[in-house]
């Protein structure tokens, strides 16, 4: 509990701002579902022969994951607001047209032939009998979509629309259940908030419904001046996956020795790179290793001060599995010192570019470096590889499937996309993964936390710092590192050549130079 006390107290103003954000981005949707969805209700009741064909393509819609519906709108609309609102847009019709509908197909025909019999026209049978007495169907429809948006939108921090999904999703890579906190109780608050004033406008819709829609449009109005006008007061922006954002080796730290300040959005790893090619993002927090370096033309920054330590990629392995499969170290370790930077740069672009299935691409490079390579087990598992939510770490964790299943009897599983760090080095030390690969400068920094008079004597010995994780991590939690696969993954700054030439920029020191001017 004072965890998350202190993480309420100490992220106040960034936990203000992002719940703006969520307002807004849900109550413009709603104000653009109610309005298209209350029409579209309307104009069906009026041709009801259309109502199958379009409840049914709305229904549709309903179905498509969110995840994959943003996915969809991702090349069309970019990343940030537009393709959020479209979503949530989306999501909030259904209940809106399909409540609608019933609700004035559901007036008694005995009371519209009445009205129809006092000399209403049809428009004023619309206005003055059904749309009145339809309105608690109407208003369920109009709080079931809000209460769904509310939801939803947490999902749409993911590209960069920011929202309380921001904390939920920085708290997941990290394992942080205050930060966690911090996205779910103020998105459930505002769900019920949302609800208990909508009821009170059904029950007293006469004397609110116009205050309401007034106040509505004056606060969407100002929430949008205060969103777009510090966004167009952006002239330099970084993109980050979560994780970056506050691992101790991550953007604070940078920022912190370099001495400069920097708008960013928080993205998903996979969007980073394609959010900084189209010039969304002036500047991302990549891996030096990625394929999409070299595929998107981009310019890795020198880390000039040496902030980022080495990050030698080596297979973490529970102490638990090696005693129960002692030969496992010695088969793993056949793999130490073969995969070069360039290699594994080489990889990561066959599946992300080429779009080569990822076993595939593990089985060419293990049998092309003389491996066996032939044999894939199934059925009941005696090993679970586990690995992190990019690519290099599926094609790492097949290679060690591979490698396992080749020269030992064991059967191993794979179970990858794990999320952030803290997950998977937690899942490793209660046993319910039996190793993954993991990186020294990770375990050095973010795991161990050394002191900082240990960090200043080793950050920059790629040796010590391995050396260090390797007895430590063993001492404190029971995890064996095995040798170094041989490649150096470390987190560096990058953007695309055209912008780093235009602007002159070749180390993170220069861009310090550059935003302080």
């Amino acid at each position: 509990m004072n965890e998350i006390i202190t993480f309420f107290s100490s992220h106040s103003t960034e936990i203000l701002d992002e719940t703006i954000r969520h307002v807004w981005l849900t109550l413009v949707a709603i104000f653009l579902a109610v309005i298209v969805g209350v029409l579209t209700g309307i104009f069906l009741t009026r041709k009801p022969a259309y109502s199958g064909t379009i409840i049914g393509i709305v229904n549709v819609i309903q179905t498509i994951p969110s995840l994959a519906l943003l996915g969809f709108l991702l090349p069309v609309l970019g990343i940030g607001v537009l393709p959020s609102v479209v979503a949530l847009f989306l999501y909030s019709l259904l209940p809106i047209v399909r409540n609608t509908y019933a609700g004035i197909t559901e007036v008694p025909e005995a009371v519209k032939e009445a009205g129809l019999g006092m000399g209403f026209t049809k428009r004023q049978l619309l206005l003055k009998v059904e749309l009145p007495l339809a309105v608690p169907v109407i208003f369920a429809g109009i709080r079931t979509a809000t209460v769904v948006s509310v939801g939803v939108a947490t999902l749409c921090a993911l590209i960069a629309s920011g929202g309380l999904g921001t904390f939920i999703y920085r708290g997941i890579a990290l394992n942080n259940s205050a930060m966690i906190l911090a996205g779910a109780l103020p998105a459930a608050l505002l769900a019920l908030l949302f609800d208990f004033v909508l009821g009170f406008i059904q029950r007293n819709i006469k004397t609110t419904l116009k205050p309401v829609l007034i106040a509505s449009l004056i606060l969407m109005l100002f929430l949008a001046v205060n969103q777009f006008v510090g966004s167009f007061s952006k002239s330099f922006t970084g993109g980050f996956q979560y994780e970056f954002m506050e691992r101790k080796d991550g953007l604070p730290g940078l920022l912190e020795i370099y001495g400069f300040e920097l708008s960013t959005v928080e993205l998903d790893a996979g969007l980073m790179y394609q959010a900084v090619k189209e010039g969304r993002v002036d500047v991302i927090g990549g891996y030096s290793t990625d394929g999409r370096i070299d595929a998107y033309d981009l310019y890795v920054l020198e880390d000039d001060l040496n902030y980022f330590p080495p990050y030698a990629a080596a297979v973490t392995v529970n102490e638990n599995t090696l005693e129960k499969y002692p030969y496992l170290e010695e088969v793993i370790n056949q793999l130490s010192g073969k995969i070069t930077d360039a290699e594994m740069r080489q990889l990561n672009y066959q599946v992300d570019f080429e779009k080569q299935d990822v076993r595939e691409v593990a089985l060419n490079y293990l049998k092309k470096k003389g491996f066996k390579a032939e044999i894939n087990r199934s059925g009941e598992s005696n090993i679970v590889i586990g690995g992190k939510i990019f690519t290099e770490q599926f094609i790492l964790a097949e290679m060690l499937k591979i490698i396992i299943e080749n020269n030992t009897s064991l059967t191993a599983e794979t179970k990858t996309g794990l999320g952030g760090t803290k997950i998977c080095f937690d899942a490793l030390k209660a046993g319910e993964i039996d190793l993954y690969v993991e990186y020294s400068g990770t375990g050095f920094q973010v795991l161990l936390s050394p002191e900082d008079k240990v960090v200043d004597e080793l950050i920059r010995d790629k040796q010590e710092v391995y050396e260090y994780v390797k007895f430590h991590s063993k001492e404190n939690f029971g995890i064996e590192w095995l040798k170094p696969l041989g490649f150096n993954n470390t987190y560096a700054l990058m953007m695309t050549k055209d912008k780093a030439e235009k602007l002159q920029l070749k180390t993170i020191s220069d861009l310090k130079n550059y935003l302080n001017e």
